[in-house]
């Protein structure tokens, strides 16, 4: 499609795309930006190629610039805006002025015209240019072997297979272009989800368990996003065998077999990342000689706490409703019906230099590795002030985020102030070994079988019952890199599901969901999952309803079924591809 080819400015690409009839010398010199065929067509220009596909899955072109000309956090890979924003974890952030543009996706009265959702299609679509340009090359060089072309073409298409899945959960039917297109203009009504699948079995066949380099793909990587591919499609029985091959056989590119960290918290600090948990991950890089400017996951650079020792900048502040879910009964488990009506004391409205009073309540521990709250510790930087780190609780809410924050011991090699916001070295997790889990149980739990999942979630809850998963308090709260004591933070008291507790499938459905909302809150999943369980509504309408009492920013929203389950095709792009009264791209329903 036309937007491709406008839009993809950082890709490499074949020279003779272009040629000048020009003959004098003076002249006659290369395309700026372009390769020559034959610097491609060797085995190191096609692994250039296959890098820069890597590249492309944080969306920015370089500059603290998305690809098109956007905003980082416009095409950021954790869709913190497109999953969690819109998913009920996080309210926006700063001030009900500030990035108005997400103010509409938060409330669902976002139409064609938003920017953001351009920006991300770019971003996609430019990782699928790459990916095609190296199916492109790779077929040409005849000096690679057989094995290693398999690898290289089974990462292309991963990545192919990646970007387009993002595509799809997003837009819905979107138009499919391969590395043998040469009409650019395709039109979206076609289903894409077995070209994806194509893509993420091939890679399932043919790449190597391990990878010579930290970040690239390997077998059981493709075939988790195979399964969970099969999962979005309902195809549950596909869907378990997979999840079964890499739960009981998978490992990570380095070899190591799949399981659980003892501590929660490994999963979002760069000291511990490429870990045993980690399947799919973007990588990020602090403090990379790059001189002023950072390239540390800047598609969260709005996400850390209001006037705080971040300096930026207020945004992708926990909801109530999310933080609430954490509560824990007698028994240890959550109320999976009525969680606010077990709401955990907060600061609303209560400024810093005020009393308060902390939550005394039973509470998961994942609670404070994933909301920043007061009076309970923020990482190393002390413990959570309340009101004077929140730009705007009215519009936001209490809370702080806490997942792609770093440590204050480590800010000077892991953490980047290279620009005017923060940047982290941590990985963006995009399928970890815990989700994996949660999503076997739900294909088990749909197909009738087994335990119904209940083993896969008591696996994801004993992680988080272990000491290890605990937030503890300082040993001098003057001092927080000082270390800290042996005395936990609040209450925490969390249980597995007893035996034989998933006595039917709803009951089984319904734990599963909720123990998604608990380990992978502020992660970017949450939309996506609520609307393929068709749950969207009713969640949204608790949430909205709840939070919407006291924090203006969803007062009022509503989620419309039949609509809202995708976003709007981006206008810009349906005027790329029209021609006189008629576009290619057709609009989703309701726009």
């Amino acid at each position: 499609m036309k937007n491709i080819i406008r839009l993809s400015v950082c890709t490499l690409v074949i020279a003779g795309i272009v040629q000048s009839s020009c003959k004098k010398s003076s002249l006659d010199q290369p395309a700026l930006g372009a390769l020559s065929t034959a610097q491609i067509t060797t085995a190191a220009g096609v692994d250039g190629l296959l890098i820069g596909a890597y590249s492309a899955l944080d969306g920015q072109k370089g500059s603290n610039v998305a690809f098109g000309g956007g905003n980082p956090w416009e095409s950021s890979p954790d869709n913190w805006i497109y999953g969690s924003v819109a998913g009920g974890d996080a309210h926006k952030g700063s001030s009900g002025i500030d990035q108005p543009a997400i103010n509409s996706i938060a409330t669902f009265t976002v139409d064609a015209s938003n920017g953001f959702l351009n920006t991300k299609w770019i971003a996609d679509y430019e990782g699928v240019t790459r990916a095609n340009n190296v199916l492109k090359a790779v077929a040409a060089v005849a000096s690679i072997s057989a094995a290693d072309k398999a690898n290289i073409i089974g990462q292309a298409r991963f990545l192919r297979g990646h970007y387009y899945f993002d595509l799809k959960k997003m837009f819905g039917n979107v138009p499919y272009i391969d590395e043998t297109t040469t009409n650019f203009v395709q039109p979206n009504t076609a289903d894409i989800w077995p070209k994806i699948v194509a893509d993420f079995a091939f890679a399932y066949a043919n790449l190597p368990a391990t990878q010579t380099q930290v970040g690239r793909v390997n077998k059981w990587a493709a075939g988790a996003y195979l399964a969970k591919t099969y999962l979005y499609q309902k195809d549950y029985t596909n869907a378990d065998k997979t999840f079964t091959e890499v739960i009981t056989g998978g490992t990570n590119s380095a070899g190591v077999a799949y399981g659980l960290t003892d501590n929660y918290e490994d999963n979002f600090n760069a000291s511990t990342k490429n870990n045993k948990e980690t399947v799919f991950a973007i990588q990020q890089a602090a403090n990379d000689g790059t001189g002023t400017i950072s390239e540390a996951n800047n598609g969260d650079m709005l996400n850390y706490p209001y006037n705080s020792p971040f300096g930026c900048c207020g945004f992708f502040q926990p909801t109530e409703d999310l933080a609430n879910s954490f509560r824990t009964d007698a028994t240890g488990l959550p109320y999976l019906d009525d969680y606010n009506s077990h709401a955990v004391v907060n600061d609303q409205g209560i400024a810093s230099t005020a009393a308060f009073t902390l939550d005394a309540g039973n509470l998961d521990p994942r609670l404070d590795w994933t909301v920043g709250r007061r009076g309970i510790p923020y990482l190393d930087w002390g413990n959570h002030p309340g009101q004077n780190w929140i730009r705007e609780q009215s519009s936001a809410g209490p809370y702080s985020p806490k997942k792609n924050v770093y440590y204050q011991a480590t800010k000077g090699t892991l953490g980047d102030s290279h620009t005017w916001a923060p940047g982290n070295a941590n990985q963006v997790n995009i399928i970890r070994f815990a989700d994996v889990l949660l999503m076997a149980a739900e294909a088990k739990a749909q197909l009738g079988t087994g335990d119904l999942g209940l083993s896969y979630v008591n696996q994801v809850r004993a992680r988080a019952a272990k000491p290890a998963s605990m937030v503890y308090t300082y040993k001098d709260a003057a001092n927080p890199m000082g270390g800290y004591t042996t005395t936990p933070a609040a209450k925490y008291v969390v249980n597995q599901y007893p035996a034989g507790y998933f006595t039917s499938k709803d009951l089984a459905l319904k734990a599963i969901y909720f123990e998604r909302k608990l380990e992978l809150g502020m992660e970017g999943h949450r939309f996506f999952d609520i609307v393929r369980w068709g749950t969207a509504q009713q969640s949204l309408a608790t949430y909205f309803g709840y939070d919407g009492k006291n924090i203006t920013d969803v007062t009022g929203a509503h989620f419309t079924v039949g609509k809202n389950e995708v976003y709007p095709i981006p206008q810009a792009q349906i005027d790329l591809e029209s021609t006189g009264s008629s576009s290619a791209l057709k609009q989703n329903p309701g726009y």
